[in-house]
């Protein structure tokens, strides 16, 4: 069938696109408005020679663009942009720019290799880069390929040179999370090890243009394979971070068929793969040519890993634990630019954690559980079975040496065997946060991500349920969240940043960018189901995964990844002026993912974002529009199986945000 794949455009998405570009000539001069927003100026000569002063850059927003209905049905069945930049100069003149989307490519359609032939885009390899091959209908085998593209890099390399490449050559790392059926349409969640790779892009110096031209799976066998990668992020030192989420349980694994199966995809049997390497922090490094090496770090805890963030000191990295029962992990490097050697910490919340946005906030502790390199960390995945850690019991034992703890929803009693404190709180993190006294009570904590001016970090709460909500059977008071109402809908949390600050040992915690004080930001609202099935208010956030900040345009992005919107959106939030703008909607039953935001590569600005498993239909969200969507997606997206890797453009022909 991969013959017969079609790699359907976009019928919303014009043929000539512009990215936005803060754009100098001949020089790039950063500039400040009164908003405080940096933007690039144009100064030209005028008449005889004579310098006229370009007006400078106040500040921009976001025109919203109203979610789409049944009333344009091609629309809801694909990646529809109406919203537009707008730009206030210096001179009180506007300008404003027409946004679109624009795909690199879809999954499951054959991509340049740089080597004069093609590769499958998405396509699935096993830990010796041979095809990984869907044999679930006979006589039409073919390789496996994802139809969830996530986290996305947009990055330079010094000294990058590619042949094909005629104007500036970039990159872009893309991570796979899974894919979601197979050619019998069979669930295969979790099943495949996540290919990642890096694009080599052909930026256009006149336009902005990015367009690929070639496509490099990189060799993850250095890594163990991938497991389940989702959100990512850029380092300050240009490097993929990327994610391993929902780590395997080492104390169920023997009856754990997904990561049997997980095993003999990845290694040709269902024993060779290990728990304890999976559940860490991969980093991409891209090398000028376009091809990537990998390292995973095990010494920034084994946890639900989504989208970290790095600080500008290039050491502190605070991160998000898509679970239930999660924390709020936080790790400090002993090195600048190196995540193989640190320390582990995990917030403790003072009482009174409310989701008002007008509170003064919560304050946060922080728990050391260990310092680690990963080697060494690496080394006890190697040989440790769970039960050389610790004891878990999922019943009482009666015996005042357990700790109660709950992990995913669930009770459980455990102890740390003699000296195996170090394994228990890199390994079996989870587990050792809970008996250390850790807050963990978040429930799918996503994206995290930075203010640098403000000195405020921002994490995506997809659901406030469960763990958080007093009463509820997942709920343990002493983790100090306790809230009055679930809000399914979700929210993001802004973390005030501090130096000075001690750990609950009163150790001087190493870093300047801690956060110590937690508030509700923005949250969403549930709904009883309009008259397009929405059970969230659809002008408000919903479920909330990826986030990225700009520093230039002053806004926080956001990805949706909702089961209570019938579309999901990508939203902009500007925090001066707190103005929240729906920017793109993507295809019903697909999840927003890829969100990114490089605010100058070569004075251009881009924002990625891609999208996973369009029509996929959930029950009551989705009973009044399927039918009229559901054959629509399909032509748009190869009968389901295809998704698109791209970013938000404008449509005009050039965009400079200045004036002469």
């Amino acid at each position: 069938m991969e013959g017969k794949q079609v790699s359907k455009p976009n019928t919303l998405v014009t043929t000539r696109r512009q990215a936005l570009k803060f754009l100098g000539a001949p020089m790039m001069l950063p500039l400040t408005g009164a908003a405080g927003v940096s933007a690039s100026a144009l100064l030209s000569g005028c008449g005889g020679g004579d310098d006229v002063e370009a007006a400078q850059m106040v500040s921009a927003s976001f025109s919203p663009m109203a979610a789409p209905t049944l009333s344009n049905p091609a629309a809801m069945a694909t990646t529809y942009v109406a919203s537009s930049l707008d730009v206030s100069l210096s001179d009180g003149s506007k300008q404003s720019f027409k946004l679109a989307y624009a795909p690199f490519f879809m999954t499951g359609t054959q991509v340049p290799d740089g080597k004069g032939g093609t590769v499958l885009a998405g396509g699935y390899v096993d830990i010796k880069n041979q095809p990984i091959i869907d044999k679930s209908v006979a006589g039409k085998e073919r390789q496996f390929f994802s139809d969830c593209p996530d986290g996305t890099s947009l990055l330079s390399v010094p000294g990058a040179k590619v042949a094909g490449v005629k104007g500036n050559t970039v990159f872009a790392v893309v991570q796979f999370e899974y894919t979601t059926r197979n050619q019998a349409l069979a669930d295969t969640y979790g099943t495949l090890p996540s290919p990642i790779a890096v694009l080599t892009l052909d930026q256009d110096p006149a336009s902005g243009k990015l367009s690929l031209v070639k496509y490099h799976n990189v060799d993850t066998s250095a890594a163990h394979g991938l497991w389940i990668t989702c959100g990512s992020s850029l380092s300050p030192w240009g490097t993929h971070l990327s994610s391993e989420e929902y780590e395997p349980d080492a104390f169920t694994i023997a009856s754990n068929t997904m990561f049997k199966a997980y095993s003999k995809n990845v290694f040709g049997d269902e024993t060779t793969a290990k728990p304890y390497h999976y559940g860490h922090l991969p980093e991409v490094t891209v090398n000028p040519d376009g091809t990537g090496s990998i390292k995973k770090h095990y010494c920034m805890g084994r946890i639900s890993h989504e989208l970290i963030q790095v600080m500008p000191d290039n050491r502190t990295a605070i991160m998000g634990d898509d679970a239930t029962n999660g924390g709020f992990f936080m790790f400090v490097a002993d090195k600048e630019k190196d995540l193989s050697a640190g320390s582990l910490y995990v917030a403790k919340l003072a009482p009174g954690f409310t989701l008002d946005t007008a509170s003064a906030g919560t304050a946060i502790s922080w728990i050391k559980l260990g310092s680690a390199t990963s080697a060494e960390i690496e080394t006890l995945a190697n040989t440790l079975a769970p039960t050389d850690i610790m004891t878990v019991s999922t019943t009482d034992p009666a015996d005042t040496s357990f700790t109660k703890i709950w992990l995913g929803g669930k009770v459980q009693w455990v102890k740390v065997k003699p000296g195996m404190e170090k394994a228990a709180a890199f390994l079996e993190t989870h587990r050792y946060a809970a008996l250390k006294g850790a807050s963990m009570a978040f429930t799918k904590m996503e994206g995290t991500t930075v203010n640098i001016k403000d000195k405020v970090a921002y994490s995506a709460l997809q659901n406030i349920v469960d763990s958080m909500v007093r009463g509820n059977a997942k709920w343990n008071e002493a983790y100090g969240v306790s809230l009055d109402k679930a809000v399914v809908a979700g929210g993001v949390l802004a973390h005030s940043l501090s130096a000075g600050q001690k750990d609950t040992a009163g150790a001087a915690i190493n870093s300047d960018w801690v956060p110590s004080l937690t508030k509700a930001l923005l949250v969403g609202e549930d709904i009883a189901a309009d008259a397009l099935g929405n059970l969230a208010n659809p002008d408000k956030i919903g479920n909330p995964d990826n986030l990225k900040f700009s520093e230039k345009l002053r806004t926080l992005f956001i990805g949706e990844d909702s089961g209570y919107h019938v579309n999901n959106f990508v939203w902009a939030y500007n925090v001066d002026t707190k103005q929240l703008s729906r920017l793109m909607s993507m295809p019903a039953g697909a999840e927003a993912t890829g969100l990114g935001v490089v605010d100058d590569l070569n004075g251009w600005t881009y924002i990625t974002s891609n999208f996973q498993h369009a029509g996929d239909w959930l029950g009551s969200l989705h009973g009044k529009v399927q039918a009229t969507l559901d054959p629509l997606v399909r032509a748009n997206y190869n009968d389901r199986f295809a998704s698109a890797v791209g970013y938000l453009t404008a449509e005009a022909t050039s965009v400079k945000l200045s004036k002469v």
